[in-house]
């Protein structure tokens, strides 16, 4: 089902690892959608629906937040996600904006980019 929650968000992370990974990337970061597992396809249609309902919220004015603060909402959600399934995360998996890989960085403004212009 192409439209199913979560799926634009894991194609845009997807693309963003391909695009700003350096070297191989690890098997499950690219793992295709019937691969994810049921925590992380919940936790990509959780975080979609926040950006969505941020952009709505604000009128579509998200367009004027710099790259880093769309990657950094995305990240914050994201936490909030490892949060809600893990009770005790590796302390990598809930890492602050700064502490988090260039690559990461990147990707992460790439899926609020791509989900703020239609998510496709």
């Amino acid at each position: 089902m192409p439209d199913e929650p979560g799926r634009a968000f894991r194609e845009a992370w997807i693309a963003g690892v391909h695009r700003h990974y350096p070297g191989e990337p690890k098997p499950g970061y690219v793992a295709p959608w019937a691969e994810t597992p049921d925590w992380e396809r919940a936790s990509a249609a959780a975080v979609e629906a926040q950006v969505r309902a941020f952009v709505a919220a604000t009128g579509g004015r998200t367009a004027r937040l710099s790259r880093e603060q769309k990657g950094r909402f995305v990240a914050l959600c994201w936490i909030g996600q490892i949060l809600k399934h893990f009770p005790d995360p590796k302390p990598a998996y809930v890492a602050d904006w700064p502490d988090l890989p260039p690559w990461q960085r990147e990707t992460d403004a790439d899926i609020f980019e791509s989900i703020e212009q239609g998510g496709r």
